[in-house]
């Protein structure tokens, strides 16, 4: 048998906004950081694609929830 999942306490959720935004964050700056390599880049497709997953992950950490599991 397992055990009911505990309650999501106010310490804990304060903790999970905090990392969702440090990692909304670092995929934002990402994506910006390889948009300009592909600038420069004589071949930018690939980082084109790669600055776009960057992006849409950033918007989706938003959906993330920790009752997800």
């Amino acid at each position: 048998m397992t055990n009911p999942a505990p309650a999501i306490t106010p310490e804990f959720q304060l903790g999970w906004d905090a990392a969702l935004l440090a990692v909304r964050q670092w995929h934002e700056s990402q994506a910006k950081k390889t948009l300009i390599a592909a600038r420069r880049s004589r071949f930018p497709k690939n980082l084109e694609r790669e600055a776009e997953f960057h992006q849409k992950s950033a918007e989706m950490v938003g959906l993330l929830s920790p009752d997800d599991a």
